[in-house]
């Protein structure tokens, strides 16, 4: 197995350093002219200054505005984050020791670096405030689902945990408040087939064979909302979102099912009503049951008239 090349550069906000591979063949004739070309998006005034100050490098140190175009190297340098609204809620620990890490996620939070969300994303103040520089998820959670999310601290581990998810042999619980339809009789199992296009925000069922199942379970009623808990034998993007709203009741605060809503990304009031709450599994290093749960509440349940009203503090 081919080892990964290990970059120049240190860590900075907890994130490795972009790599560009320069091609075998191309009629530049300095590495300034390729990266103008290469980066579209980058001003040709941020690349020469990058190269003036020394931030792009390859194995033998600093490049210049000088430096020739080398078929077939590599530079790296630190790409310019965006600028991101911080998310002003922590990340509990549940546990943690040499090999594996549990949080416990706030909504808003994603679990890693994508799009405009970089810095404020779980992995990465997890890496710089524990300054733990090769932690991994070994498996997600979306932004706007809260709850227990598994981190591997020893990159020697990292596989035995994900294979873990990728083989569905994590029990996966998580709790929702939607609304109460008489009309409906618990439990209920479900399957369907579920596609998730890139570049389009909603995932959809489509005909075909089942790719998706959960079980959803009636915990209790209050009025005209329910409480619920729901296991995902699977872990498709969004299933339990949308098996919850093929049944006619979808999850309080679902900004993308049954119909998409325009949110400004620093809007925190009225979450998705989704919690992780449970994680169960057999440790692969010991062969150890290991369970943990969420300390988090769902706040439409416990305080529905706060939720209703508008911001909230993550719970």
């Amino acid at each position: 197995m081919r080892r990964r090349q290990q970059p120049p550069l240190p860590k900075r906000y907890g994130l490795d350093p972009a790599r560009l591979r320069l091609p075998d063949e191309g009629d530049w004739t300095s590495l300034r002219e390729h990266l103008i070309h290469r980066l579209p998006r980058v001003e040709p005034a941020r690349i020469e200054e990058m190269l003036r100050s020394g931030e792009i490098v390859d194995l033998d140190g600093p490049l210049g505005l000088d430096s020739p175009y080398i078929p077939g190297g590599a530079v790296w340098f630190h790409r310019d984050l965006p600028e991101e609204q911080p998310v002003p809620f922590d990340i509990p620990i549940v546990y943690r020791d040499d090999t594996i890490l549990v949080a416990d996620k706030p909504h808003f939070l994603a679990t890693i670096p994508r799009g405009s969300h970089i810095l404020q994303t779980a992995l990465v103040r997890l890496r710089r405030d524990l300054d733990l520089p090769d932690l991994v998820p070994a498996h997600r959670l979306d932004r706007a689902t809260a709850g227990l999310v598994l981190f591997v601290i020893d990159p020697a581990h990292r596989g035995a945990y994900q294979m873990l998810f990728q083989r569905q042999q994590v029990r996966k619980e998580y709790e929702a408040v939607a609304g109460h339809h008489p009309g409906l009789d618990f439990p209920v199992a479900l399957e369907s087939r579920i596609i998730k296009e890139k570049h389009v925000l909603a995932a959809q069922e489509v005909p075909g064979p089942p790719n998706a199942r959960t079980r959803v379970e009636l915990i209790e009623q209050r009025d005209e909302l329910a409480r619920y808990r729901l296991y995902p034998a699977t872990g498709r993007t969004h299933q339990l979102r949308l098996h919850m709203n093929s049944l006619g009741i979808p999850i309080l605060g679902d900004d993308f099912y049954p119909e998409i809503t325009d949110k400004r990304l620093d809007d925190y009031s009225r979450p998705l009503q989704l919690l992780a709450a449970t994680l169960e599994f057999t440790d692969p290093r010991n062969g150890e049951i290991r369970r943990f749960d969420s300390s988090r509440s769902l706040q439409a349940w416990t305080d529905p008239h706060g939720w209703a009203a508008g911001p909230v503090t993550d719970h």
